[in-house]
């Protein structure tokens, strides 16, 4: 229980449906279509779309898109990857021969093929039950008439409008007079709607062939992309084992590579044998937390990558062996260098969408632009941002992720379920782009391993050594004693630029029938149930 006498969220509690977003616009809608008769899947799918809308620079249509779905709260799990491919005329060696070393932000090179609406509409094909075009119709309206601007929004749009400013398109329909939307003033995207209306009335194709196809690559060729219609016309993502872990007892389920879900499984089990002693913000604790997350980031960067084009052992990634060899490492008398986290690339935004129905349907949902605001690129005609997620390829031949024909690049963004004894029991994500795989571990070993209740665990002031940085950034609610001691031991202790990630979760209470959801207050979302 918390003390209410200071600052804080409580836990919410329903026992029909709930839904839990970083934005209380998505929620609402979500809980909308649980209570007109929807599932947890249509609901879904109309929060991503309403914040796609709503909340355009963490997350969009020109996107990528991960799910987990449980039917019923079974722990047969399956999951979903709708991640983009890139170009078929795309490759390490013609990107090298036309002078590219780094696969930069704002070039069409960084915009893979966008697999959110495949994802969407595939499994509301499946798993849906509303039709499409009213699970749509939140976003639309939204899109059409006109929503408020939200606080986090806000802060987060104004730091992007450089990036907004560098594409005709985008810069008229996303800044007012050179300016990012304030908050509380009222924002529009016309031709935002009359994408979603084409898609909730025909479907995918109305995305992946046709005039949107047709916009979107006449955009990235005018900037000297590789893409063609072919590219989005024969564009498909598709269903994938989850991949799992012990962890206190508990099945953490992940989806697999080429996103970093194992990365979160494996810095699980570095942590399962430590115990759980003192508070969670013991320096002790956080020192071996930082330490396996440099070893785990390292592991990611060096061996993941899309396993459609070289496979990624995830067995022996997460063996007793390997996990033993990486934790003797960890030494509380030193510090690792810092090189062992080798990544260049910054991740950073998405937004991440939980819920779980009346029948006990659950949906771990996670939908990404990657940068805020992707790549800057919009299409003239369509009104869709696109994502810059091609970022994460390498353009050195022969490395695991460089870039291919048809290959999708390393992934950040990874939803995340908890089982036990056959039923599903917790539905979370973490957003904040390389943090995730962090952050689901921190997050899972304050709830199972500490004890503490969902929201007091998404409260706790984060840490973070960023790859590639050989610093450690901290948010300025992590207390002095603590910094202290991890500065004397030899951290390289930075502010962080802002808070670091977000977070989403519902448990399930099997015996009482009473759902539990907690929403991060780092953004602007909620949880809400019925």
């Amino acid at each position: 229980m918390r003390n209410f006498e200071t600052p804080g969220r409580s836990l919410v509690m329903a026992r029909n449906g709930m839904a839990a977003t970083s934005h209380p616009s998505a929620t609402l809608a979500a809980v909308q279509i649980l209570a007109a008769g929807g599932n947890a899947m249509d609901a879904a799918i109309a929060a991503c779309a309403v914040q796609c809308v709503v909340e355009p620079g963490s997350t969009g249509v020109g996107g990528d898109c991960f799910a987990l779905y449980s039917r019923g709260g079974t722990d047969d799990v399956i999951a979903y990857d709708g991640s983009g491919w890139a170009p078929a005329a795309a490759s390490a060696e013609r990107l090298r021969a036309m002078g590219i070393e780094t696969i930069a932000r704002h070039s069409p090179h960084a915009v893979t093929v966008p697999g959110a609406v495949d994802a969407w509409t595939t499994l509301h094909r499946d798993h849906g039950r509303l039709p499409l075009r009213d699970v749509l119709a939140p976003a639309i309206r939204f899109a059409e008439e006109g929503y408020a601007v939200a606080p986090r929004t806000a802060h987060d749009w104004a730091a992007e409008v450089e990036t907004l400013s560098r594409d005709a398109v985008a810069r008229t329909t996303m800044l007012v007079d050179g300016a990012a939307p304030r908050a509380g003033s009222t924002h529009r995207q016309p031709r935002l709607a009359n994408t979603l209306r084409a898609i909730a009335e025909t479907g995918r194709d109305a995305f992946y062939r046709g005039a949107v196809a047709a916009d979107l690559v006449a955009q990235l060729q005018a900037h000297g992309g590789l893409h063609t219609l072919e590219d989005f016309a024969e564009f498909h993502g598709e269903y994938v084992t989850p991949i799992r872990a012990k962890f206190q007892g508990y099945d953490v389920i992940e989806c697999p590579p080429a996103g970093q879900g194992v990365i979160a499984l494996l810095l699980l089990r570095l942590l399962d044998k430590y115990d759980a002693e003192g508070s969670p913000l013991d320096p002790d604790r956080l020192h071996r937390e930082i330490e396996a997350a440099k070893l785990a980031y390292a592991v990611r960067d060096a061996v993941l990558a899309d396993p459609r084009h070289g496979a990624v052992d995830v067995d022996r990634l997460l063996s007793d062996e390997y996990v033993d060899t990486l934790r003797s490492r960890i030494d509380l008398e030193s510090v690792l260098d810092p090189a062992a986290a080798i990544s260049q690339v910054e991740h950073r935004d998405t937004v991440y969408i939980t819920v779980v129905d009346r029948d006990r349907n659950c949906v771990s949902f996670i939908n990404s632009l990657f940068y805020p605001f992707g790549s800057g690129l919009m299409g003239k005609e369509s009104g869709v941002m696109l994502h810059n997620r091609g970022m994460s390829f390498s353009v050195e031949p022969g490395h695991p992720n460089a870039i291919a024909p048809r290959k999708r690049p390393l992934h950040t963004i990874i939803p995340g379920m908890v089982a036990r004894d056959g039923r599903v029991q917790m539905s979370f994500g973490v957003m904040g782009g390389h943090y995730q795989a962090m952050g689901h571990a921190h997050f899972l070993s304050k709830v199972l391993h500490y004890g503490l209740d969902m929201q007091a665990a998404m409260d706790l002031p984060r840490v973070f050594p960023r790859p590639g940085t050989g610093t450690v950034e901290i948010e300025s609610t992590l207390p002095d004693s603590t910094r202290a001691v991890l500065a004397d031991r030899g951290f390289k202790l930075v502010p962080a630029a802002g808070p670091i990630g977000g977070s989403q979760a519902i448990r399930i209470d099997w015996e009482r029938g009473v759902l539990t959801g907690a929403s991060d207050h780092r953004k602007d979302g909620c949880a809400l149930g019925y």
